[in-house]
C-alpha cells in the first residue's frame, strides 16, 4: 500500500490539479475567442460598406479545394470593383500540365443559383477532364450589398442578376454582372491563373444563364469560339421574367432592353460563326405552360432570318432541372471541344 499523503503533499496535489484545470480552461477560451474572431472577420468583410472594404488584390482568396476526376475544383472570393462587393466563383482545372495553356468553358447559372449548382449537380467534370478543358463558374449576382428589396423576390435581385449592367440608380452601383463576366473576372483570372487560355474560350449556361451565355457571345464577336445553352430565356423582352428584370435594372428604355435580348441581338449579328447549340426540354413547364418564359422558337426564327447558324434541339420529355442538364452536358462539352481543340 502507498503511504498516506502528508498535508504538504495533498496541498501540492490540489495546487497541481487546479493549475492544470486553469490551463485547460485558458486553452479552451483561447480557441473559442480565435473562432469568434474568424467569424467576426468574415461577417465584417461581407457586411462592411463598399467604401471601406479593402480593394487589395490579396482578396483573391481560396475558399475551398476538392479533387475531381484527377483535376482540381477550387472556389475563390475577391473584391469586385464593378459590383462593389465580395464575389465568389469556381474554377475546375483538369489534370494536365500547368505549364501548358488550357482552353476554358464558362458556365453561367440560372435564377436562385450560385457557382455551386453546376459543380455539384451537372456531372460535368468527367467530360471536362477527358477533353482537357477548364470550367469557370461565376455567381449569379452580387450578395450582401444591403440594397433595399434585393432579396424580396426569387426572380429579381440576389441570385437574379440577369447578366446586365443596371442603369437604374438603385441598382447601378452593384448590379453589373455583364461587365463582371465579360471584363472584370476574365482580367482577374488572366492575372492570377495564367495557365487558363482566355484567348481560347467558349461559353454555356442554363435558363437565365443560357440567356447570359447567348448575349455575351452575340455582343462580343470573336470572343468565344462557340456558345450553347440549356433552356435559355431566349427572348426576355417578351416574357414575365425578362420584363421584370429589365424594367427593374434598366428602366423603361426599350432600346436598352434590346441590347440584352438574344433574339434582338441575333438579328444584327455580324461576326464569325458562333456554332450556337440550344437544348430545350419539351416537358419544361417554363417552355410549354403559360405564361411562357423561354421562347426558343423566337430566337430560332430570328437567327434563320438573319442567316445566323443556330441549332435548337427539342428534347422529348425533359424538364427544366439538372436531370435535363446532366443528361446532355456531355454532348455540350464535346460540341465546344470541337472548336476549342482545333
Amino acid at each position: 500500500m502507498k503511504p498516506p499523503m502528508t498535508a504538504t503533499s495533498q496541498l501540492e496535489w490540489h495546487l497541481s490539479s487546479h493549475a492544470s484545470m486553469i490551463c485547460l480552461i485558458w486553452i479552451g477560451l483561447g480557441t473559442l475567442l480565435r473562432g469568434l474572431q474568424v467569424e467576426l472577420n468574415l461577417h465584417s468583410q461581407n457586411r462592411r460598406s463598399p467604401g471601406t472594404m479593402s480593394t487589395d488584390e490579396n482578396l483573391f482568396e481560396t475558399i475551398s479545394e476538392v479533387k475531381a476526376f484527377g483535376g482540381q475544383l477550387t472556389r475563390y472570393k475577391h473584391y469586385s470593383k464593378v459590383n462593389n462587393c465580395v464575389m465568389t466563383f469556381a474554377i475546375f482545372h483538369p489534370k494536365i500540365s500547368r505549364n501548358s495553356l488550357t482552353p476554358v468553358l464558362w458556365f453561367l447559372s440560372g435564377l436562385t443559383c450560385t457557382d455551386e449548382n453546376v459543380c455539384q449537380k451537372s456531372g460535368v467534370f468527367r467530360d471536362l477532364a477527358e477533353a482537357g478543358i477548364a470550367l469557370i463558374a461565376p455567381d449569379t449576382s452580387p450578395r450582401g450589398c444591403n440594397v433595399e428589396g434585393e432579396s424580396a423576390s426569387w426572380d429579381f435581385g440576389v441570385g437574379a442578376g440577369f447578366y446586365v449592367d443596371a442603369t437604374e440608380s438603385k441598382w447601378k452601383t452593384n448590379w453589373n454582372m455583364y461587365s463582371y463576366v465579360t471584363e472584370e473576372l476574365p482580367a482577374l483570372i488572366k492575372k492570377h491563373r495564367p495557365s487558363l487560355d482566355l484567348n481560347n474560350q467558349s461559353i454555356t449556361g442554363h435558363s437565365m444563364g443560357g440567356h447570359g451565355a447567348l448575349i455575351c457571345a452575340l455582343k462580343n464577336p470573336g470572343k468565344f469560339k462557340s456558345v450553347s445553352a440549356f433552356a435559355p430565356i431566349a427572348n426576355p423582352m417578351n416574357c414575365p421574367w425578362g420584363q421584370k428584370a429589365f424594367s427593374g435594372y434598366l428602366g423603361e428604355d426599350f432600346e436598352a432592353w434590346k441590347k440584352y435580348d438574344a433574339t434582338e441581338l441575333v438579328k444584327s449579328y455580324q461576326g464569325p460563326d458562333l456554332h450556337i447549340l440550344v437544348d430545350q426540354g419539351t416537358k419544361d413547364n417554363f417552355y410549354f405552360k403559360d405564361p411562357k418564359q423561354l421562347l426558343p422558337e423566337n430566337f430560332q426564327e430570328a437567327a434563320n432570318k438573319a442567316g445566323v447558324k443556330a441549332e435548337v434541339r427539342l428534347q422529348d420529355g425533359y424538364d427544366h432541372s439538372y436531370y435535363f442538364i446532366s443528361t446532355f452536358i456531355g454532348e455540350h462539352v464535346k460540341h465546344h471541344a470541337k472548336y476549342l481543340k482545333q
